[in-house]
């Protein structure tokens, strides 16, 4: 009796996502907004934002499917802050203090405000005019890609 071996190549552990790292101090609905002005999208919040419950944060999220061209656009916030009142060792006239706790999407990417993911089924090979297109808008400060294959916490970026 013969045996028959199937052997699979490596591509179905590639993924073919464009990620852009986006600087600005814009609240995201702005930045929302001035994206799908620039680049023709139409960015628009989910109705539940992304939440860990692991680390009790929670980042706004926007998605755009494109059936034309068979792509998701995501843009996530990266940064996430709570506020919790903390009761005081010393005495004062009031006995809590208010502590402000920063959590991050990204951790290795902490100087990031937002990111742009961008799903497709096949190879991207409109990022540059999408880069450049987004450092046109004058309210960002800088925007670049970042290489989705060496990120350490892309677990995160997986929004379905």
């Amino acid at each position: 009796m013969a045996i028959h071996k199937l052997v699979f190549d490596d591509d179905f552990d590639e993924v073919c996502n464009t990620l852009i790292a986006i600087h600005c101090t814009l609240e995201d609905y702005r930045l929302a907004y001035l994206l799908n002005k620039h680049l023709g999208i139409t960015l628009k919040r989910k109705p539940v934002d992304l939440d860990y419950s692991k680390k009790d944060a929670s980042y706004a999220i926007y998605e755009w499917v494109d059936h034309k061209q068979l792509l998701t656009w995501n843009l996530v916030s990266n940064i996430c802050k709570k506020q919790a009142l903390q009761e005081t060792d010393y005495r004062s006239l009031f006995n809590t203090e208010q502590t402000t706790t920063t959590f991050y999407l990204l951790p290795e990417h902490k100087t990031v405000n937002y990111f742009l993911k961008i799903d497709s089924e096949f190879s991207f090979s409109k990022e540059k005019y999408i880069l450049d297109s987004i450092l046109k808008i004058p309210q960002i400060a800088t925007a670049y890609s970042i290489n989705y294959s060496e990120l350490q916490s892309k677990e995160n970026l997986i929004f379905s």
